[in-house]
């Protein structure tokens, strides 16, 4: 079976994660909080996520979230493709 390389889909997955960050501070940006509210709610299922949206999010903090974002999906992408490596029979 094929072997996935761990960094590589590490890397797209963090790069995914960021991509989706930066959607959501295009749509905070753009729709302002009601909209903000409602795009979110419905994406949630419903869940009410008026009490804990957040607009004035300085650049500096969005930037962190943005690099942790990075991180943690990388993290996770790495994890997934070396459990999927451990567990693949080699030919």
């Amino acid at each position: 079976m094929y072997q996935l390389n761990v960094k590589k889909f590490g890397l797209a997955l963090g790069l995914t994660g960021a991509l989706l960050y930066l959607g959501c501070i295009l749509v905070m940006a753009t729709m302002g909080r009601e909209g903000t509210v409602l795009f979110f709610n419905s994406l949630l299922h419903g869940l009410d996520t008026s009490t804990i949206i957040r607009m004035d999010i300085p650049l500096w903090e969005a930037g962190l979230g943005l690099a942790q974002t990075f991180i943690i999906a990388w993290l996770i992408g790495a994890c997934v493709a070396g459990f999927y490596n451990v567990t693949v029979k080699a030919k």
